[in-house]
């Protein structure tokens, strides 16, 4: 058992692998490593290790996407005129300003979420965002947040150790701690194989608008807060 080291092992967690011996210690490695149990089934899996399991796996997994995307097809607001101008008139204002936004389908959850706006009186975008902290396993969600604004501002409320909340505080206590310096903002560049995963490295004294200029930008912009002198298995373009 890797959780007591007393016990033979006699489960096998489907989502990180480890093995446990009753479940009592099934429970505290889902506690320990924020763990949810559930098999990854989009997870890399080698030539050598792959079984008829695996292949029956995708299989259904597959079988579940076809079902899905039918679902979405059918969803009325698919053929609603007024979602389609909104989302043209979107995806045409960021081409203006050498943003290359893209839209799922209805069903996505990322299409649901999404809640960026364009003023067309204040000639600017209100973008849905999401903030990552990956070293505490923490995630927000920001709703209109105006382009101008800078990454050092919007990133204020939650590891600034003066203006941040004090329940988000305690929880970043790690990035309150460490030095403005040390701080770093990435986002993911996509349209990249899975195997191949980069990272922008953004600039957090420049607005949100300019840091997303000739980015790929899939429904909204997804930001993860890293410290540099933490190990962190993210590499940045061109690295």
């Amino acid at each position: 058992c890797e959780t007591c080291s007393e016990e033979e092992a006699k489960y096998r967690c489907p989502r990180c692998m480890k093995y446990s011996c009753s479940l009592l210690c099934v429970k505290k490695h889902k506690l320990a490593q924020s763990c949810n149990g559930v098999r990854d089934k989009t997870a890399f899996v080698s030539v050598n290790e792959f079984t008829d399991l695996n292949l029956l796996s995708d299989y259904r997994f597959l079988e579940d996407v076809g079902r899905t995307a039918d679902a979405a097809a059918r969803h009325p607001t698919v053929h609603s005129p007024a979602a389609k101008r909104i989302l043209y008139c979107l995806r045409n204002k960021a081409r203006k300003c050498n943003i290359d936004l893209r839209t799922l389908p209805v069903g996505f959850t990322k299409r649901r979420e999404n809640s960026t706006t364009y003023s067309v009186a204040e000639k600017k975008f209100y973008w849905h965002l999401k903030l990552v902290f990956p070293h505490c396993r923490a995630e927000y969600t920001l709703k209109g947040v105006p382009e101008d604004k800078t990454l050092a501002d919007i990133l204020k409320p939650y590891i600034d150790p003066v203006e941040s909340d004090p329940v988000v505080c305690q929880r970043l206590k790690i990035y309150t701690a460490s030095p403005q310096s040390d701080v770093q903002i990435l986002m993911k560049v996509e349209n990249r194989r899975q195997n191949s995963v980069r990272y922008n490295e953004l600039d957090a004294s420049r607005s949100l608008l300019d840091n997303l200029k000739g980015k790929v930008i899939i429904e909204y912009p997804t930001l993860f807060v890293v410290l540099k002198t933490l190990k962190s298995d993210m590499v940045i373009l061109g690295q």
